[in-house]
């Protein structure tokens, strides 16, 4: 196995309400010297909810960064100390207006390893019950339901591109369908 990295200093850029932005001076296994841009954030959930047989709960949301609108899971950002069950039924009333009466697990991943810390706990809801939104501020968000099989073909032709829900859909579609 490869020895890590040495890190020989530090520079904190910038400080935001939801990211950190650093820059890092390393030395590689090898001896070599390089920089190494990290964004440090605290860690995220997204929400796969199914409040109709065979209909999957998206979000139609305009994404700054993008310039475009996203279909995507709701998701949100946890709160300092915050337990991440406790986050996506947060984020799933305040964005969805529904309510969860069980949150389970389902996958973990690490959107962009590369130059992010961010891991993102993708959870199930179940025992939906509808309710009124609380969006936050700047949120521009229309809930869809969508035919589960339209939301795969979507992702297989490539109009559906958020990675979280990607992933949240193909596997549950793969590991998750059926065995409940």
């Amino acid at each position: 196995m490869a020895k890590n990295p040495e890190v020989l200093g530090r520079q904190r850029l910038f400080d935001g309400r939801k990211v950190a932005l650093e820059v890092h001076r390393i030395r590689d296994a090898r001896g070599r010297e390089t920089t190494r841009e990290v964004i440090l954030h605290g860690g995220s959930v997204a929400v796969l909810a199914f409040p109709e047989p065979g209909k999957v709960l998206l979000e139609k949301n305009w994404r700054y960064a993008l310039e475009r609108e996203m279909l995507e899971l709701p998701a949100g950002t946890l709160e300092r100390g915050e337990d991440p069950a406790e986050c996506a039924r947060r984020e799933l009333a305040e964005e969805t207006g529904y309510r969860a009466g069980r949150m389970k697990p389902m996958l973990a991943i690490h959107p962009s390893p590369g130059l992010l810390s961010e891991k993102l706990v993708i959870y199930l809801a179940e025992d939906l019950r509808a309710g009124e939104p609380k969006r936050e501020a700047g949120e521009q968000i229309e809930n869809l339901l969508m035919p589960v099989d339209e939301a795969l073909e979507m992702i297989r032709t490539g109009r559906l591109t958020d990675g979280k829900t990607v992933a949240g859909l193909l596997y549950w579609d793969r590991f998750v369908k059926g065995r409940a």
